[in-house]
């Protein structure tokens, strides 16, 4: 098996790996937090009630960091396979 072939096994496997926990992650926070709001609704933050507030706010906050943080863990694996952009 060729060595190419080989790091680019690797590197489909841990860029499938990121993608994988992204869309678990991604799908607790578009879907499973909004099924449980009225039970978070007991829990109050600053006043509003976390059901409310992680519709409004909390889950938009996990997804734009949600997007920096694929985006930089992708550059890592993609410099570790040799596949980085150059500047």
């Amino acid at each position: 098996m060729a060595a190419g072939t080989e790091q680019a096994r690797e590197h489909w496997r841990r860029t499938r790996g990121l993608m994988i926990t992204c869309l678990v992650v991604w799908f607790i926070f578009s879907f499973l937090i909004h099924m449980f709001a009225p039970t978070l609704n007991n829990i109050v933050i600053i006043g509003f009630p976390m059901g409310f507030y992680m519709a409004a706010q909390g889950s938009l906050i996990v997804f734009v960091i949600l997007i920096f943080w694929f985006a930089a863990k992708q550059n890592q694996i993609d410099e570790d396979a040799g596949l980085h952009e150059s500047e």
